[in-house]
């Protein structure tokens, strides 16, 4: 919900998961959310970093290891990484 002004004024936004596309609930306890950090030519972090979020039922069928290795390889051609 948005105010007159524009600002959110809810108090819970739930989350997505990045893998799967399921809304992560708050009762989800086992979600995990992860940065991973840009690099430039030179292998120094730029300060810049997506963020990657994880629910839990992923994580417990082992699918979260290949999960994020397939979201961070479409996400490296995004951001132009090695």
């Amino acid at each position: 919900m948005q105010n007159e002004e524009g600002q959110i004024t809810e108090l819970y936004i739930p989350r997505k998961c990045s893998a799967t596309n399921r809304l992560i609930t708050s009762k989800d306890h086992a979600s995990v959310q992860i940065n991973i950090g840009h690099l430039d030519e030179n292998g120094i972090y730029t300060g810049q970093f997506s963020t990657f979020a994880l629910c839990g039922y992923v994580r417990a069928q082992g699918d979260a290891d290949s999960g994020l290795d397939r979201l961070w390889q479409k996400k490296k051609a995004e951001v132009k990484q090695q």
